[in-house]
């Protein structure tokens, strides 16, 4: 399996799917899956019951995963989607880094 171009805390825009255009932080990514969960991207209804968090129960939103291929990279020096390369750094060290301004992804 080749590895993923997103990871946990990168800030993403989703660029196909009813969310198409928001943005949000990744809070989970499920690697087996190809999945990612997006602060407040892609909200669902769920039913829940009575429980010690929630104490009253009802319907709360709470976010669906969505496929990593609908998500893209927010380029940290623009704000615009870029895509994801990888490259040797000084250090000898495999990072990150946007393809539309070259600057390394933290």
């Amino acid at each position: 399996m080749s590895k993923l171009h997103i990871k946990k805390g990168d800030q993403v825009q989703v660029i196909a799917g009813d969310s198409k255009g928001q943005t949000g932080k990744v809070l989970k990514v499920e690697v087996s899956k190809q999945r990612a969960i997006v602060e407040g991207v892609n909200l669902c209804k769920k039913a829940t019951k009575p429980n010690a968090q929630n104490p009253q129960g009802g319907i709360v939103e709470k976010e669906a995963p969505i496929h990593i291929s609908n998500l893209m990279l927010i380029d940290p020096k623009s704000g615009k989607p870029t895509k994801v390369g990888r490259k040797l750094n000084a250090k000898g060290k495999l990072v990150r880094f946007a393809k539309k301004s070259g600057e390394e992804i933290k």
